[in-house]
């Protein structure tokens, strides 16, 4: 939880709030510890489960995307998530990634600050991320 949150929740007077932001936390700390679960027991996930066609993409998002993104698209303190329902297809369509990334995003859903472009990623660079996020939702039930 963001320091920011924490100070809300410690300001508020109402119970009501108190509770509906524990019950929150307890959501969101049960679903951050899923993506453990699925680990080799390393702390990272089996890299083999990832088709062959996605590494390259994989590669490029780590270089590129996972320092805000977190590992896997999982979002880190920096960046939102990409395996999230905001970022389905008919939300944001892959074209919003190619302009993401050679524009930059002015902050509209998250509170992580607004987005700089990506220098030296070229559009075939985000074609390939964009296809291993994608696969990422899928997996995640995402379409």
């Amino acid at each position: 939880m963001s320091e920011r949150a924490r100070r809300e929740v410690a300001a508020s007077s109402s119970g009501a709030w108190k509770a509906s932001a524990r019950a929150g936390l307890a959501v969101w700390l049960l679903v951050a510890g899923l993506p453990s679960a699925c680990t080799d027991g390393s702390g990272t996930q089996d890299a083999a489960a990832i088709p062959p066609e996605l590494r390259v993409g994989e590669a490029k998002f780590k270089a590129n995307c996972a320092r805000c993104h977190g590992e896997r698209g999982a979002g880190t303190d920096h960046g939102p998530p990409l395996v999230h329902r905001i970022y389905e297809p008919d939300h944001h369509p892959d074209i919003t990634f190619q302009r993401a990334a050679a524009n930059g995003v002015r902050a509209h859903h998250w509170n992580f600050g607004n987005m700089p472009k990506i220098d030296g990623v070229t559009p075939e660079d985000v074609d390939q991320i964009t296809r291993y996020i994608r696969w990422l939702q899928r997996q995640a039930g995402i379409n």
